[in-house]
């Protein structure tokens, strides 16, 4: 662990493209948004600071803290100025493509214990972020793993060069709740040869292979994926488990393709392949407000160029005031990476759970 557990610990946020950027200039500085001087200021010459790239998930470097904290706008990320600042010297870094996945530390991490299955997104969404010891030592020790042994991890590179969540709207900005049983069409830029029924058929194949009872949406019963009818998939049921009220079940129906283990939903994922994503965010909305103890993993799957749209949807001030958040329960799953699980997975699926999407899945910053 080096020198003693005296030291605090800090998690310290990067995209790929802002973590290039602090080793191109010499990576003696940290920088974080003026909004963060009151808790920078309580980082301490000597402290850690556990970087982490989002969009990859992946703890990628130590940095030990060299001095106190200052202000400057020299430019060195172009993203922001993050003009908050710290002197920082790198104790341990890894190559991107040997940085430890965090969800490989799920069984150490005190914030993947939550009920909710993707309540630990929650932890990185601001730095610096105090870390726990615990978790801390649990974090440190597998970087120095990977250091010794670095294991090979490839990666999307769109991943690795993702931007921090979006632009959310302003808080007086009206929002508008498009028909609840017809999505509102939106223009098809065809970079994407995808169809709504492919991807619903593959999601039923996997959930099939992996020992599930499956749902798909009541009014796609009838179609059709390469002769196969989605309602006539291996494990697709007639009717929805019984424990659902009425009203519930009445969103439930209209989901497109649901996971189920028994009665229990297991996971929930909407396509929105050229519709409005917030048609289908608010059926997981509805789901989750009118069943609030349930724990039910949910996706939006949606064409790879449509990322940004989702998670800036996932992130509506409307959807923020839940409790917890949608953006903590709901994950965004593009088609490329759902497609190639898929077939890295073939012949595998039966011996998996549900928890490997975590590895496709991105979550709103």
């Amino acid at each position: 662990m080096g020198r003693g557990m005296a030291r605090a610990f800090w998690i310290d946020l990067f995209t790929g493209t802002t973590w290039e950027e602090f080793l191109s200039a010499g990576a003696s500085v940290s920088g974080f948004r003026e909004t963060q001087w009151a808790t920078v200021k309580k980082v301490a010459p000597g402290d850690w600071l556990l970087c982490y790239v989002a969009g990859v998930s992946r703890f990628i470097a130590i940095r030990e803290v060299t001095g106190m904290p200052f202000r400057d706008a020299e430019q060195i990320w172009q993203e922001d100025t993050f003009p908050v600042r710290l002197p920082v010297k790198v104790v341990l870094k890894l190559e991107p493509e040997h940085a430890v996945p965090v969800t490989t530390l799920r069984d150490r991490l005190s914030y993947f214990q939550s009920a909710s299955p993707t309540a630990w997104t929650a932890h990185f969404r601001r730095s610096p972020m105090a870390e726990r010891s615990e978790d801390a030592q649990a974090i440190v020790e597998a970087l120095e793993a990977a250091t010794s042994d670095p294991l090979s991890r490839p990666f999307p590179e769109a991943k690795w060069h993702r931007k921090l969540g979006g632009t959310l709207p302003s808080k007086d900005e009206e929002v508008f709740v498009p028909p609840k049983e017809e999505d509102t069409p939106q223009e098809n830029d065809g970079s994407s040869s995808a169809t709504h029924e492919e991807i619903q058929s593959l999601l039923l194949k996997l959930g099939s292979e992996m020992g599930f009872a499956l749902w798909v949406a009541r009014n796609d019963r009838g179609k059709a994926f390469r002769g196969k009818v989605l309602g006539e998939v291996p494990g697709v049921r007639d009717k929805l488990p019984a424990q659902f009220d009425p009203a519930t079940n009445r969103t439930i129906e209209l989901i497109d393709v649901l996971w189920l283990d028994e009665n229990a939903i297991v996971a929930a994922f909407e396509v929105e392949h050229t519709t409005s994503v917030y048609s289908g965010l608010l059926r997981m909305a509805d789901l989750v407000s009118m069943q609030p103890g349930i724990n039910i993993r949910l996706y939006i799957v949606a064409p790879d160029e449509r990322r940004g749209r989702v998670l800036s949807e996932i992130s509506r001030p409307v959807f923020s005031r839940m409790r917890p958040p949608l953006r903590d329960r709901c994950q965004f799953i593009p088609y490329s990476e759902l497609r190639a699980k898929e077939q890295q997975l073939r012949g595998l699926a039966q011996y998996l759970k549900p928890e490997f999407l975590d590895e496709i899945a991105e979550s709103a910053d």
